[in-house]
């Protein structure tokens, strides 16, 4: 017998009328929600089931999603990356998951991974409705100077493309050399590998609705993004960030130079012999979970100390 599904399918509005589409991991009796954000690309099926399943059997109501023109939600041109877009968009998910009626309003917390992490601190930082933030190894550089020329080149070429009724370029987030084109994420090197074998090579555990694909315009609008610009706005909402000591894909000094951006209570977690992809995994993945929850639970009883 297959064992039942932790969680319900869900459908929430952006302001423009599209559907964005996720599960609610829900609890018995009216409780705290965890709004959890996923990283590049990536659909609510990579990484996200387990430490939803964690939350919950902890008391917490969870909510994954696929973002904007990924996986299950709507919007086009597909797998279209807008940061700024996605933020706005996890504003009008807190809407609706501050209405259901098994999640109490006052006591939300918003939680994302990597590129999901800095999406969600710019949420926070403009709607206050949430009460605490979490961050796993978010990533705050996103193009190397050196390939600005090049790349900006090859995105007006696309738009004029476009222009002319031609589909919007597409390629993967990172080729078979872990490069890309504007260098983000540690492209080139090992951390570029590490991605690209996580994105391009799930083999049997690819979720259906994945595409292993992004437009060529999204990486303009990865460029235009300032989300560092915005971490002092978040405050007074307190902060937890989970930093892998092993991170090549985000340097751990990035992180917690970021870190120290915060001036309202907050916490930092070194994952120490982790990675990027690696953080919330082994042994210590129930610790780390339980230390994250107890965060979230300092900060909904006010009792976090700075």
């Amino acid at each position: 017998m297959a064992p039942a599904k932790r969680y319900q399918k869900v459908e929430f509005k952006t302001i423009d009328g599209l559907k964005l589409r996720g599960w609610l991991y829900a609890v018995d009796g009216r409780a705290p929600v965890i709004i959890m954000t996923p990283g590049f690309n990536c659909v609510k099926e990579m990484l996200l089931p387990e430490v939803a399943e964690g939350f919950q059997s902890l008391g917490y109501n969870v909510v994954i999603y696929d973002p904007r023109s990924i996986g299950d939600s709507d919007g086009s041109p597909r797998n279209q990356i807008d940061p700024n877009q996605q933020a706005e968009d996890l504003s009008d998910i807190l809407t609706h998951v501050s209405a259901l009626p098994n999640v109490d309003p006052n006591r939300i917390a918003l939680w994302g991974m990597s590129f999901g992490a800095t999406v969600s601190a710019c949420t926070a930082a403009l709607d206050k409705r949430a009460k605490s933030l979490i961050m796993v190894c978010p990533i705050f550089k996103f193009y190397k100077p050196d390939r600005w020329t090049k790349v900006t080149a090859q995105l007006m070429k696309d738009r004029h493309s476009q222009l002319r009724g031609n589909s919007p370029f597409t390629l993967p987030p990172f080729n078979s050399k872990g490069e890309n084109p504007i260098g983000m994420a540690g492209a080139g090197g090992p951390g570029g590998l590490e991605a690209y074998t996580f994105m391009g090579n799930l083999d049997d555990h690819t979720p259906p609705n994945y595409v292993n694909r992004i437009t060529l315009q999204s990486y303009y609008k990865m460029a235009v993004w300032k989300p560092k610009e915005m971490l002092s706005l978040v405050a007074p909402m307190p902060v937890m960030m989970v930093v892998p000591e092993l991170d090549k894909m985000s340097p751990p000094e990035e992180q917690i130079d970021a870190f120290q951006e915060f001036t309202q209570p907050k916490k930092l977690y070194l994952a120490k012999g982790k990675g990027h992809l690696t953080v919330l995994s082994g042994n210590e993945f129930q610790d780390v979970l339980e230390m994250q929850a107890a965060f979230v639970k300092d900060c909904f009883l006010g009792t976090l100390k700075g």
